[in-house]
């Protein structure tokens, strides 16, 4: 059995990391040990005291960290994964990153005779917490069979979507798709209160029929409940979005609404609100009904 090797244990990653350590031997390492040791007191594993530790006695290693320049520094930084990184090692990147990343880690990877999947997530929080994220991966995919089964332990879909950096170009897709629907479902939810039709009562319909959506069914009544202190925050989504707006130039694509979209959520990040759910983007309009 694989020892598998987590790095990055934030509101995705702590529970993932969890579910791993139901099936697998566990090793987990974070910049803020304190959260590595609330790790260990919740679920079987135990704490790296180094990312060149955890790289050495791992066989596959996990990553879910936020940024482009974190995922490089531990990585390719020095004491990072690239340096003590045995061979035949399989490296799972859950973090949303660009192409160019994905692919520059994966070449690095392969020097050491090493495979590194850039295998980004959609579900959420909730999806997390109950192992039932959908997972789009790119790489090698042999490694992909091989590391298959630890996917399973968190994943209620996973899919293989071709070379290096395909995983990065799918989960840019499901954030266009996003963002329009959930400013679509803010501008939905003011409707409907400005109305004065009962908005939980509007959802026991609508949902049922060509509107429904993922996003509706989890975040409607929250949004019309004005709570936004969970889930997925509005700086990571314009992070994201940014990935998007730059890659969309390098191809061509007219992203128009994702980009007015971006913009909204920019304005949100300018009140202070860069920490709250994305659904937030109710609580612009809201800001504006009363200004």
């Amino acid at each position: 059995m694989p020892r598998v090797g987590f790095i990055g244990l934030g509101t995705m990653g702590f529970p993932i990391a969890g579910h791993i350590s139901q099936s697998y031997k566990t090793l987990v390492f974070n910049r803020t040990s304190e959260k590595s040791q609330n790790w260990t007191s919740q679920f079987s594993g135990e704490v790296s005291e180094s990312i060149g530790d955890l790289a050495s006695r791992s066989d596959v290693i996990a990553l879910c960290l936020s940024e482009d320049k974190d995922i490089e520094e531990i990585v390719l930084g020095r004491g990072g994964i690239l340096e003590h990184i045995k061979e035949e090692t399989v490296v799972i990147d859950h973090s949303t990153t660009s192409v160019d990343t994905a692919n520059r880690l994966s070449r690095h990877l392969l020097k050491k005779k090493s495979f590194y999947l850039d295998a980004p997530v959609s579900g959420g929080e909730a999806g997390a917490q109950n192992g039932a994220l959908s997972i789009m991966v790119g790489g090698d995919q042999a490694a992909y069979k091989e590391i298959s089964n630890i996917l399973d332990c968190y994943s209620g879909f996973h899919k293989f979507m071709g070379k290096s950096g395909n995983g990065q170009l799918t989960k840019m897709i499901n954030q266009i798709c996003i963002a329009g629907l959930i400013q679509a479902l803010a501008e939905a939810a003011s409707f409907s209160k400005k109305s004065g039709i009962s908005s939980k009562e509007v959802l026991s319909v609508i949902s049922k029929g060509a509107a429904q959506s993922w996003q509706m069914e989890n975040r409607w009544e929250s949004m019309v409940d004005d709570k936004y202190d969970f889930g997925f925050a509005v700086d990571l989504m314009v992070k994201d979005l940014e990935i998007v707006s730059k890659f969309s130039k390098k191809i061509g694509a007219n992203i128009t609404i994702t980009e007015m979209v971006k913009s909204y959520y920019k304005e949100l990040q300018e009140i202070g609100a860069g920490k709250l759910d994305t659904s937030s983007l109710l609580r612009r309009l809201d800001e504006q009904d009363s200004n």
